[in-house]
């Protein structure tokens, strides 16, 4: 049973980073998406990055350049790097995956679901 378990959430100031991790037990093994998902208060879920088997990524333009997205097959672990963080990325943060390895940024591309970690940042 695949599950998806993401960490590394909390509070910090505008131009800081942190470090989330999606612990995707059952998932990394042979073709996979792993994403990146944030749902804002008021706005609506939006991807924000994605990782394949094949190491292909997809990053929003909201995000690039600022967040890098990493695996660990070894580990069954996808990070995502944040760096210059502002007010407009706090968010709750959730990681999805599939097993096609063809997905994007869609949400309906997506299987399975974490249940989410917390990312504020003050100004």
């Amino acid at each position: 049973e695949v599950q998806l378990v993401e960490s590394g959430g909390g509070l910090v100031q505008a131009g800081g980073s942190l470090r989330l991790s999606c612990a995707a037990s059952e998932l990394m093994k042979d073709d996979y998406t792993v994403a990146w998902f944030r749902h804002a208060l008021g706005k609506v879920r939006e991807g924000v990055s994605s990782i394949s088997q094949d190491g292909t990524t997809h990053y929003a333009d909201s995000v690039k350049d600022r967040f890098t997205i990493s695996s660990d097959v070894a580990k069954n672990t996808v990070y995502l790097q944040m760096n210059s963080l502002n007010p407009e990325d706090t968010a709750v943060y959730y990681c999805a995956g599939e097993e096609t390895g063809w997905a994007t940024l869609q949400q309906f591309e997506y299987d399975y679901w974490g249940q989410g970690t917390q990312v504020t940042v003050s100004s």
